[in-house]
């Protein structure tokens, strides 16, 4: 090195600059390694998240399910809506199942106004399974998970699929009513709307379209679809694209004024008690009762898979589980930082 440094300083000294550049750079990347904290994998929801603290949970929530379909049908499509409608505001974390608070300036989730139509008979269901989980494995089992499980139930009972739930959720600790406007899909939304809002919630073009076919049960109010049949988006003309038997038939339960406000009309108007594809076969006929649902078939970037659902029952089963259960992981709550396991799923632990 001494004959290459006399024949060269400059070459010499610029070796030796390199090489204490290159040795504090390496150190500088240790260090900053070593220091940096580690983030842990988030917990994972398993469909044996209780086999051991409450093994009979799936058991227990379907007595109650059963009984309730029996007793009163609209427990079906009712549940399947409330828990659309947690997910979709804060995720899913049973905050739509608080009550309001006395006195508190702001109102729960449950008492917004696109909420105000969600029928007791979800609530009751929920409220029923918790208790009797609560008796058998007191405080383990959150209210998430039970209204989870509850909307499974309903759509296998109703005549679809029976998916694993996956649990583990967290009962969310914030309820505000104010952020439920934003976060729900309308019977007006544009495609283009719904499809940024599904985007925002982690879920694609196709979730939209195979979550949309839980509208196979269930019913809406007159106040969701009537503009469609006297002023469709302020034409002051029924929507082109609804059938014209369908038209007549809605027209005459739902008035443009002074109709009854306890109306309803079936989303599904062919079979509207079963779980089935038939939904989508309604929406290639214009037979969709809501605007939203009509114009998933007349999209290009959602009518493909409309189409083919309409001929495969089992596909859009299939494809429903997964959405649902990909649904189902928006925005979970784990541990008592971000949650609470509620002994009672309308109030608060504290």
């Amino acid at each position: 090195m001494s004959a290459f440094c006399t024949s060269s300083v400059f070459t010499c000294y610029l070796l030796l600059l390199l090489l204490l550049l290159r040795t504090l750079h390496c150190s500088a990347e240790s260090t900053t390694n070593s220091s940096a904290p580690r983030r842990r994998p988030p917990r994972q929801l398993s469909v044996d998240y209780y086999a051991t603290s409450c093994r009979q949970l799936d058991q227990l929530v379907a007595s109650v399910t059963a009984q309730q379909f029996k007793e009163a049908p609209v427990s079906g499509p009712a549940t399947i809506r409330l828990f659309f409608h947690d997910c979709f505001v804060e995720g899913c974390d049973g905050s739509i199942l608080l009550s309001s608070r006395p006195g508190s300036k702001e109102m729960a989730e449950r008492d917004a106004q696109d909420n105000k139509d969600l029928a007791m008979e979800a609530f009751d269901v929920v409220k029923k399974a918790k208790a009797l989980v609560e008796s058998k494995c007191p405080g383990v089992v959150s209210c998430a998970d039970i209204l989870a499980i509850a909307a499974r139930d309903f759509v296998h009972l109703a005549g679809g699929p029976y998916y694993q739930v996956k649990k583990g959720r967290w009962d969310g600790k914030i309820s505000m009513a104010s952020r439920v406007y934003s976060n729900l899909p309308h019977a007006n939304s544009t495609i283009d709307e719904l499809l940024n809002l599904f985007s925002s919630k982690g879920l694609n073009p196709d979730d939209l379209v195979v979550l949309s076919g839980a509208h196979t049960i269930g019913f809406a109010h007159c106040k969701h679809f009537v503009s469609r049949l006297y002023d469709y988006r302020g034409t002051r003309q029924p929507d082109p694209t609804i059938d014209s038997r369908l038209l007549k038939a809605l027209k005459m339960s739902c008035p443009s004024f002074g109709g009854n406000d306890n109306v309803v009309a079936p989303f599904d108007v062919t079979t509207p008690f079963s779980f089935d594809n038939a939904y989508y076969q309604n929406l290639e006929s214009k037979l969709g009762l809501i605007a939203s649902d009509q114009a998933l078939s007349l999209d290009t970037r959602t009518k493909p898979l409309v189409q083919a659902l309409a001929k495969d029952k089992q596909k859009f089963f299939q494809a429903f589980s997964l959405a649902m259960d990909k649904m189902g992981s928006i925005g979970v709550k784990r541990g008592p930082r971000h949650g609470e396991r509620r002994k009672d799923c309308s109030m608060h632990m504290s």
